[in-house]
């Protein structure tokens, strides 16, 4: 069933991973797979069975082909430096190439110790799983960059974090897993040659262009490719109001997506200092600090290509220095384009980046819901009901109805008519997004009832975001005050 596995970073020197094996589950059981990306993957689904999928998925067994690896990296955590982290809790099966030709990891996570465990038991409990996939699955549906999720596997045992709770093993899909993080294992160890093997992979995977530049300028040109996605990266999680949670070096992805969905989270009314990780105490990766700390995470990136950059260490420095100060403007740029976006706007105006601030200013102080905010902006131009609708929102209005006429006058210098601008809209606003509390219920029902029904449903809405969901729960509405979760938990 599995396609054919390729061994790319398994076949990298032996001080760049570690090849061990899973450690086998008690039992276990397919919860989740998720078919169009097995498809997508070249997966035979003709032949597709349950229970050796769970077998192979778990790691009990092992796919024809595939070589288990765990990856060596370092990275800063909260701030800290910490010289040796890796895979814990991780296995790299192999890459395959997909149905478009790219190739893309497949990764057994929650699968037992590795020699990077630092004491850990390297597994994962069922309800972080199943936040990682629902997530990441939303993330992909809205458009924006991310590792994928193919399966969640329950293990039949008991994993202990908090409380006892059902183990689990989750199959993650990703470009790659090189990381800032990575490049800082072999630069804190003063290993070159290494930096250069991760460079030229990185280039080779997710940049072949840059292959064409001559030595020392294709390594600058990959600190430019790579801090010119984190910026568009973080541009549209903020854009749907997403939380990460966990910015450190080691989930700052070379390729761009979005990797890591521990104590990630959607904020519900807006506030830029929101923040819900446990472990995030003093709110460093807050929904506004996340350009500034994606560009501090570029820096620590520059550092490590610095001896690839130019064989004079200051004149390397000093091009390095450039690319990173430069990350703000290109933020600043990606972001204005999902602001615009986000009011319907496709031409460009010296007033726009205003109108949108004072919008999100309004919310603030009203504690307007995010997401329905700006869902609601087309009902006002195509409801005798919308702006009513939209105004319920906030707990003073006062703000929203001086900001509304501005806002109509700018769209009347827009080329289209007012009811393609709301269907620009809609298809731009999500009307679902995975809510702190609709994701809480769910995997609680999972891992307490054995019910995985309100899970499935969840992920059907959230994989289909600009679409009004049909049924008995409302997926679009914010928490009760009573519903409302203000922290979320890593789950390692």
């Amino acid at each position: 069933m599995f396609p054919r596995f390729s061994q790319r970073y398994a076949q990298l020197p032996e001080r760049m991973r570690a090849q061990c094996a899973p450690t086998p589950v008690a039992s276990p059981r397919l919860v989740a797979f998720n078919r169009p990306l097995a498809e997508e993957l070249g997966f035979d689904l003709a032949v597709f069975d349950s229970e050796r999928t769970a077998e192979w998925l778990s790691g009990n067994t092992l796919p024809e082909g595939a070589v288990p690896v765990a990856a060596a990296y370092a990275g800063h955590q909260f701030g800290n430096f910490v010289p040796q982290l890796g895979d814990g809790r991780a296995l790299l099966l192999g890459e395959v190439t997909d149905r478009r030709g790219q190739l893309r990891d497949i990764q057994l996570k929650g699968s037992g110790r590795t020699p990077f465990s630092r004491g850990g038991d390297g597994r994962a409990p069922l309800g972080p799983v199943l936040r990682e996939y629902l997530v990441s699955e939303a993330m992909h549906a809205l458009g924006i960059p991310t590792t994928r999720a193919l399966a969640a596997v329950t293990s039949g045992e008991r994993v202990y974090r908090r409380v006892p709770e059902p183990g689990a093993v989750l199959t993650r899909v990703a470009a790659s897993h090189l990381r800032a993080g990575t490049f800082q294992y072999f630069a804190a160890r003063k290993d070159d040659e290494a930096v250069r093997l991760l460079a030229d992979e990185a280039i080779a995977r997710h940049y072949p262009a840059l292959a064409e530049h001559d030595e020392g300028e294709c390594y600058l040109a990959l600190l430019e490719a790579v801090t010119e996605r984190q910026a568009q990266l973080v541009a549209h999680w903020m854009g749907v109001g997403f939380i990460h949670g966990v910015m450190n070096t080691d989930n700052a992805a070379i390729s761009g997506e979005t990797i890591d969905y521990g104590p990630c989270a959607f904020m519900d009314s807006f506030h830029p200092a929101t923040v819900f990780s446990s472990i995030d105490e003093r709110g460093r990766y807050a929904w506004g600090n996340q350009p500034r700390l994606a560009q501090w995470n570029m820096a620590r990136f520059a550092e490590t290509l610095i001896p690839l950059i130019d064989t004079d260490t200051d004149r390397a420095i000093e091009k390095a220095t450039r690319v990173v100060e430069a990350f703000s403007e290109r933020f600043e740029s990606r972001w204005l384009a999902v602001k615009r976006a986000k009011l319907g706007l496709e031409t460009q105006e010296e007033g726009d980046a205003e109108l949108a601030e004072d919008l999100l200013t309004a919310m603030q102080n009203a504690r307007a819901d995010f997401t329905l905010t700006f869902r609601r902006l087309a009902d006002v131009l195509d409801r005798d009901d919308g702006e009513a609708r939209l105004s319920e929102l906030f707990e003073s209005p006062q703000a929203l109805e001086a900001w509304l006429p501005r806002w109509r006058e700018r769209l009347a210098r827009e080329d289209d008519d007012l009811g393609a601008i709301a269907r620009r809209l809609r298809a731009t606003n999500p009307a679902v997004i995975p809510r702190n509390h609709r994701v809480e219920q769910a995997l609680a029902a999972a891992a307490e009832q054995d019910d995985y029904a309100p899970f499935e449903a969840l992920l059907a809405a959230v994989t289909k975001p600009f679409e009004e969901p049909e049924g008995d729960v409302d997926y679009t509405r914010p928490p009760r005050e009573s519903e409302k979760v203000l922290r979320t938990f890593c789950g390692t």
